[in-house]
């Protein structure tokens, strides 16, 4: 009992992330046994800012591998974030602060979408990049979101 509760502690002490929900998915490689390689696409709301969703595309290796969750996915992904509502933050905004992250292998591997705000400009940034703790990748991608009125604001 005394475990699980330090457990739970420890959850609880973690930063609060975003879980995505998964919009829909492409085969791009059949494979024999296990299911395919193929490219999902994933939906997250900034939990800081209210009216941004953020979407996801990426590659997930399939195979015998892939299906039992041992295989590294690829590197590559691309982000599109769009204004949906009324735009409120709920804090203070880091510069480079994460606001999405998801395994991408078994250990070593995550992606990462990080939220930058060129106040200059009064816009959004989010970069979407691949890190591993030995190697990371230069692959990324960025989209921005100008603050515009809303209507009914």
């Amino acid at each position: 009992m005394r475990t699980v509760k330090g457990l739970l502690g420890c959850l609880l002490a973690l930063p609060l992330l975003v879980s995505a929900e998964e919009i829909g998915e492409v085969s791009t490689v059949f494979k024999w046994v296990g299911p395919n390689d193929k490219i999902v696409v994933e939906a997250f709301d900034d939990p800081k800012v209210e009216g941004v969703t953020c979407y996801l595309s990426r590659a997930k290796t399939g195979g015998v591998k892939g299906g039992l969750g041992l295989a590294e996915d690829r590197a590559e992904a691309s982000i599109a974030c769009r204004q949906v509502g009324a735009i409120r933050f709920s804090g203070k905004l880091e510069d480079g602060e994460e606001v999405f992250k998801e395994r991408t292998s078994l250990v070593f591997k995550t992606m990462q979408v990080v939220r930058f705000f060129d106040e200059k400009r009064n816009t959004l940034v989010y970069l979407v990049y691949s890190d591993r703790i030995i190697e990371g990748s230069p692959q990324n991608a960025v989209t921005a979101i100008p603050i515009l009125p809303w209507a009914g604001q």
